[in-house]
């Protein structure tokens, strides 16, 4: 690992200048300064040489942003810092966003979720092999090839991929936006903005060197939900090849409100098969109006894989995604599970 200075700034608005990037064009982005939350994934990097950053800014010190507030009208606040397991185990999560606590517990371990925060796992980087071998320049690190590409793809994108073929490893990010959340963000000069998910994050066609649209002196202070009538018949189903500490080979978060039989919203978004979260809107708009049937979640499913283009090792993923959403369909509506 590079050596780095470490800061522990009290304040957002001093972590913010101490974020601050070189004013020298030449300096590579994984050069600049980085923030340091549960440290799960950033250590990891830097350890690997993917990232070196001069400095550290430990946002562990800052105050009140390891809360979970409820407004009063249904919606919910959530501090960056709140560790994963807190989100598992919040009882009034558990009983009005029972998806995205199914979606925290579904994090590698409880090691992992106890130190990992809401922040930390939105902002994480990728896991493709090839981005997080040390010797091997890729796309993503400012090469010109995409390796998986031709190589090594079982695990990468099937959808939304190029020049670079790598898949979102967050499993909240796909819940949070099924729930048309947000995050609020600090920038200089006491600047905030708040970004819905569905747009915080980038595919690599728009910058192949990022995964969201975050400067590198902002940080996310707050993840936001509203109040939502579709919050409460939510779910999160992911496959990997391993019970614990995994990824997703292909997962699905999905949320309706119903009208009596029929659903009156919904919301399908895949992860584990795209650069970002993938939301389904001609999907969802097929079961709109209508009674959920086994024969109508399969048409949903299929839809939601339309325009998939696989790679040579990882078609796997249209059928497994496909089932995904037919028993996530069929859990959030009260049916039976479908079958395979």
């Amino acid at each position: 690992m590079k050596s780095f200075e470490f800061t522990s700034p009290a304040t957002v608005e001093d972590a913010v200048k101490q974020l601050a990037p070189s004013d020298d064009p030449s300096v590579d982005v994984d050069l600049n300064p980085r923030p340091l939350a549960g440290g799960q994934d950033l250590i990891t990097t830097m350890k690997e040489y993917v990232t070196q950053p001069v400095r550290v800014v430990n946002l562990k010190q800052i105050p009140h942003l390891d809360q979970i507030e409820f407004d009063g009208k249904g919606g919910l606040k959530i501090g960056a810092l709140v560790t994963i397991a807190q989100l598992e185990e919040h009882s009034d999560v558990v009983k009005n966003f029972p998806g995205l606590a199914e979606a925290a517990g579904a994090v590698a371990s409880p090691q992992i979720r106890n130190l990992g925060t809401i922040g930390g796992n939105l902002c994480q980087r990728p896991r493709c092999w090839y981005y997080r071998l040390e010797h091997v320049v890729c796309i993503k690190k400012g090469g010109s090839e995409c390796y998986a590409k031709s190589g090594e793809n079982k695990y990468n994108a099937i959808l939304g991929g190029g020049p670079s073929y790598i898949v979102h490893p967050s499993d909240l990010a796909p819940m949070l936006v099924a729930l048309d959340g947000s995050v609020t963000v600090a920038g200089p000069g006491g600047a905030s903005r708040e970004i819905p998910l569905g747009k915080f994050f980038t595919l690599p066609s728009v910058n192949v060197r990022r995964e969201n649209v975050l400067a590198n002196d902002e940080i996310i202070t707050h993840v936001n939900l509203p109040g939502s009538p579709f919050a409460a018949r939510s779910t999160y189903l992911k496959f990997r090849e391993r019970d614990s500490l995994d990824f997703a080979m292909s997962a699905v978060a999905a949320a309706v409100e119903l009208d009596g039989e029929n659903v009156k919203q919904a919301r399908i978004v895949l992860g584990g098969v795209a650069p970002i979260p993938w939301r389904v809107p001609k999907a969802e708009a097929l079961i709109i109006g209508k009674p959920f049937s086994p024969e109508l979640a399969g048409e949903v499913a299929k839809q939601a894989l339309d325009g998939a283009k696989p790679l040579e090792k990882n078609a796997y993923k249209i059928p497994l995604t496909q089932t995904l959403v037919r028993r996530a369909l069929a859990k959030v509506c009260g049916a039976q599970p479908a079958q395979a």
